[in-house]
């Protein structure tokens, strides 16, 4: 039975370290067959660059997903198209550079895996994400075992929607960009497992990962400023979902929380 562990959003130089030194144990420790991780935000909090990308991939990562700060850092365009285990939002503009979906395998199981922005307080132009997954489930049938569907969304009513019209269809529906873990995971009836958000992999003492003192200034006077990144109570975050080999979809969902000591 394979098991998928998915890390939430890596934020900064502390969350991509700590799940470069951890991720290798973690994973024997869980028995996890695949490991996907969000790492939109792991360069400066905001963005990737192509040598993250590698560092997190030769530390044990097997497949990058991204989200709405894809382009955030300079000459990435011109990187992502090198890097085979990178995938950016399906249902960005077609001319966008970067795979809009990946395939990974282990022990002859293919797990088909995509992400999809929401349309609600997301500023990057999408198209509608229902029917962006309806199009790479009929495009993926034939190539995979399983499908994994990150959604990348502010709202989580279209999260939550998301995740009940995919009930059945898809081994999971994890929510992502938040950076607040949620308490909704479950298999949802027909098959599914769902959760809003994962949650971030970066410094819990923090604003979603933020130094507190420069956000908490901004709220109070709406004065533009730096916002860098935090350095305390560093964690990773995620969920490991066991997926039924015949079926293609879930059987378990568990939530995983791992603090730095």
């Amino acid at each position: 039975m394979p098991k998928v562990l998915f890390l939430g959003d890596i934020v900064g130089r502390p969350g991509r370290t700590f799940v470069a030194e951890r991720i290798g144990s973690l994973r024997a420790e869980l028995g996890a067959d695949f490991v996907i991780a969000n790492a939109e935000n792991s360069a400066g909090g905001a963005g990737i660059t192509k040598k993250i990308a590698l560092q997190l991939i030769t530390a044990g990562v097997d497949a990058i997903t991204l989200g709405d700060h894809v382009w955030d850092q300079k000459n990435f365009e011109n990187e992502i198209d090198e890097l085979e285990a990178v995938c950016r939002p399906a249902n960005l503009p077609e001319q966008n550079p970067g795979r809009t979906h990946l395939v990974i395998e282990k022990n002859g199981f293919r797990l088909g895996i995509l992400t999809v922005l929401g349309r609600n307080y997301l500023t990057l132009k999408s198209s509608c994400p229902f029917k962006m997954v309806d199009t790479k489930l009929a495009e993926l049938k034939n190539v995979c075992d399983a499908v994994f569907v990150e959604s990348h969304m502010e709202a989580t009513s279209e999260k939550i929607a998301l995740g009940w019209y995919l009930d059945g269809r898809v081994a999971a529906v994890v929510g992502t960009h938040t950076h607040a873990p949620t308490a909704d995971g479950r298999v949802l009836p027909s098959g599914t497992a769902y959760m809003s958000d994962a949650g971030m992999c970066g410094p819990y003492a923090s604003v979603l990962g933020r130094e507190v003192d420069a956000v908490v200034a901004s709220f109070l006077d709406g004065m533009k400023r730096r916002f860098p990144v935090a350095e305390g109570d560093i964690r990773i975050s995620g969920c490991l979902i066991d997926i039924d080999a015949s079926s293609g979809l879930a059987t378990s969902f568990e939530r995983v929380e791992v603090a730095k000591d």
